[in-house]
């Protein structure tokens, strides 16, 4: 089977120009369709907030638009939504990997839709009594999918057939279904589509054979509002010509009315700037890409690395980020990457001149190396950072100490206690941590400090330096400044936290680098207010703390502990659980409760920072699986087994019940006692709704998913990056043309070049081995071409008019 992954990366800039005009607190939700998947903080009191928020995501259900909507908070009344960005998922590749600034657009009820219809259509033959033929049409409207909730809750849906033209209009309704976004309608309509003329009967309208052509069905989605206006929910136009007297059926995605989102309003509400990038992968079955995963995975192993496939795919690509994200991970998931960072960060030292610029520039070496600290040294961030960044965020103490930005009233003397004493507790935390620095780091650090040693033989600091550019400045200088982009923190700082911050991230830097630096220390600072500032350290007892850290974090004998004495925090957040069912009161009753995953427990609370009311140890957890929306009517929900009655849990939205889904599976993968199979719905009022057992205890009907991923901290799917390296292949096909008949050609040609060309900016050491490389890469991703090609066509024949 193809199977289709797609992801965002979102970056909420700032607003500005913000209606009304005046200033108020602001926040900004991301929507997928009607769902709200993310919501940034609050910006006081202003008319221009900015949010610097940063979202990445994996998609686990189809959507129409990705909307932003900016609200207006209000403390005693509902939010006022100011105005929306909505971008269609076909128009998402137009704006991805570019920033853009984007007027809000007012928001119409007619153009909130989501969801989507099953119908089966027909048109008959009839013959009637006096012998002519008339035409008959039978709309089949089966079910519905993916309504949205109207005020929080499931909605009382409905439907409207009609079949519409220039003189007509029949319509006819389906029963109201209670409580569901993927309500079962199962109901046949039938209209006359076309008379003969003989017909005599008085009618309203009166229809010709030709009319056909301009005749419509048009379904509109509705929820029942009792006693308040029903709200419209989208619809569907299909045109009567394209039966062709054949049965018909598809799935049919909502849309708004025609005149949704125009309104008569023509004021500017002010105007939203965003980062998005939006990626869709279509990923062939695994053997498919063998032949170009296998030349990747082989890199290292090449003479000279500059003839490796994946130092080509890093050439060829306009921003090596690009390349090196997918690469990274791909070795990882195959242990081929500490090899590869050795072999390029040689090639790196090569052109190396000055032992005190070691790694300090972004080439491929450092890259890698950077995007192997992000993804591998997730948990260590978390364990060695997390509880000093928290402490600074909710309970900042002033720490400006530049006399240009003091207030009235500061004391900079106070003030520069108070940055001493969080500089202290962010470097103590650090050089304490070396025992949690995970293993492949260590190794890393290991191979590129010998490296830098044997490049500069005769200085004693460059191993220190080679290692302390990434550790230090590279990854908890970076952290302490931005900790919502590495998940220590839910949201961005406010101004004065993101200073306070920034200040403890210099001071770090320059203590990293102590213990590898030749020259005065207080010579590299540009501030006079951080030169003074650090007169009052001991520069002996900083240097051979850090000296010691780096010994242990580039040591292979320094790895991760086997048992950790403390857990690691994983996750945490608000959703619902249902009543264990203890008591016959409580049966079908869900409280919001605060939920807590470590790598030792899973938990709920009654509220943030209270004592769990129930613990699951980790080890006990028999499966993590989803939950029929049947089952209680709710959507988002999943069930944790485990020894007693399953735990079942409402998410938030879709993308939060997939995070947790698989949170719980990467810490769980490893218990032995996990179910094969599993109940996907309830077991209530004596039976279980899914397989009808009467029996609680009767095994489960259903195959627990598969696939789980093999690493409790790297989630990586191989095949889904080989594919994205295809992509980027294919991208570039004309340069790695002009490659290869560049080595061509330097191979036949052995003189001067005289003046520059097209691969002038390229690396080739070795032709003949580049030119092999390169036949193989591109002969790998035409094979690759002919395979999507034909699982395309084989997509477009099955797919019918209106389906997805």
């Amino acid at each position: 089977p193809l199977n289709i992954y797609s992801n965002f990366f979102l970056f909420t800039d700032d607003a500005k120009h913000l209606v009304p005009n005046k200033v108020r607190d602001f926040f900004c939700t991301i929507n997928l369709d009607q769902e709200e998947v993310f919501r940034t903080q609050v910006v006081e009191k202003s008319l221009s907030p900015y949010f610097g928020e940063e979202f990445y995501f994996e998609i686990p259900r189809t959507f129409q638009w990705l909307s932003f909507y900016i609200y207006d908070k209000s403390v005693l009344q509902k939010d006022l939504r100011i105005g929306k960005v909505s971008i269609k998922k076909e128009d998402l590749c137009n704006y991805t990997g570019k920033e853009n600034w984007f007027m809000l657009q007012p928001i119409d009820s007619n153009s909130e839709v989501q969801g989507k219809v099953h119908l089966e259509l027909k048109l008959n033959e009839l013959i009637t009594d006096n012998g002519s033929v008339c035409q008959q049409l039978v709309v089949h409207i089966k079910e519905c999918h993916g309504l949205p909730l109207i005020n929080g809750q499931n909605c009382d849906p409905y439907a409207t057939v009609s079949l519409v033209g220039p003189s007509r209009n029949d319509q006819k309704k389906t029963k109201v279904k209670k409580k569901t976004s993927n309500p079962q309608f199962n109901e046949t309509f039938y209209f006359e589509v076309t008379r003969s003329s003989s017909y005599t009967k008085k009618s309203q309208f009166q229809v010709e054979e030709e009319d056909i052509e301009k005749l419509e069905v048009r379904v509109d989605l509705w929820n029942n509002g009792n006693l308040v206006q029903d709200v419209f929910l989208g619809e569907i136009k299909v045109p009567v010509k394209v039966l062709r007297n054949d049965s018909f059926q598809a799935w049919y995605l909502l849309q708004p009315r025609e005149n949704g989102n125009k309104s008569s309003k023509t004021d500017d509400l002010g105007s939203l700037r965003l980062n998005i990038c939006y990626t869709e992968d279509c990923v062939l079955p695994s053997e498919y890409y063998t032949s170009l995963r296998n030349l990747l995975l082989k890199s290292s192993d090449v003479q000279p690395i500059s003839a490796s496939a994946a130092y080509i795919l890093s050439e060829v690509c306009r921003d090596k980020y690009d390349a090196v994200l997918p690469l990274v991970r791909l070795l990882l998931h195959h242990h081929k990457l500490v090899p590869f960072v050795a072999a390029v960060a040689e090639l790196d030292l090569k052109d190396t001149q000055e032992a005190n610029t070691v790694f300090r520039g972004n080439s491929l070496a450092t890259r890698c190396v950077d995007e192997m600290m992000k993804i591998v040294g997730k948990h260590y961030l978390k364990v060695t950072l997390k509880p000093v960044i928290d402490e600074i965020c909710e309970s900042p103490k002033p720490c400006e100490i530049d006399p240009i930005k003091l207030r009235e009233g500061d004391n900079v003397e106070i003030n520069m206690e108070n940055l001493r004493y969080y500089v202290d507790k962010v470097f103590s935390e650090i050089v304490q941590s070396s025992i949690s620095c995970p293993t492949l780091m260590c190794d890393v650090f290991y191979s590129l400090r010998h490296l830098a040693a044997k490049r500069f033989p005769n200085d004693p600091h460059v191993q220190y330096s080679a290692v302390s550019s990434f550790v230090f400045l590279r990854f908890f200088a970076v952290a302490v400044v931005s900790p919502h982009t590495f998940h220590l923190r839910p949201h961005h700082p406010d101004a004065q936290t993101c200073r306070t911050l920034t200040l403890i991230s210099k001071a770090i830097q320059t203590l990293g680098s102590w213990g590898s630096l030749t020259k005065s220390k207080l010579s590299s600072f540009k501030e006079t207010f951080m030169c003074e500032f650090f007169k009052t350290f001991q520069e002996e007892k900083f240097t051979e703390s850090v000296k010691k850290f780096l010994d242990d974090v580039s040591s292979t004998e320094s790895k991760e502990p086997s048992g950790m004495s403390e857990p690691v925090h994983l996750k945490e957040g608000e959703m619902y659980k249902r009543a264990q069912g203890r008591t016959r009161i409580g049966k079908k009753n869900f409280k919001k409760r605060w939920f807590c995953l470590t790598s030792r427990e899973f938990t709920y609370h009654k509220q943030q920072d209270k004592e769990p009311i129930f613990t699951i140890p980790i080890k006990n957890i028999l499966a993590v699986e989803k939950l029929d929306e049947s089952s209680f009517n709710k959507k988002n929900m999943f069930q944790v087994l485990h020894g007693e009655k399953p735990l079942y849990i409402q998410a938030n939205n879709c993308v939060e019940a997939s995070e947790w889904i698989e949170a719980l599976c990467r810490v769980t993968r490893c218990n032995q006692k996990r179910l094969s199979f599993y109940h996907p719905s309830a077991f209530l009022n004596g039976s279980w709704l899914c397989c009808k057992a009467t029996t609680e205890s009767t095994v489960g009907c259903a195959r627990c998913t598969a696939g789980v991923p093999a690493d409790t901290q790297i989630e990586i799917d191989g095949d889904r990056e080989t594919e994205r390296i295809y992509s980027l292949f294919t991208i570039n096909m004309s340069k790695l043309q002009k490659l290869e008949e560049a080595c061509g050609s330097i191979a036949v040609y052995q003189g001067p070049r005289k003046e520059p060309d097209d691969y002038s900016n390229f690396t080739i050491e070795d032709s003949v081995a580049t030119f092999h490389t390169l036949k193989q890469i591109i002969d790998a991703v035409e094979k690759l071409n002919e395979s999507h090609e034909k699982y395309q066509k084989k997509r477009s024949s099955s797919a019918k008019y209106g389906s997805e």
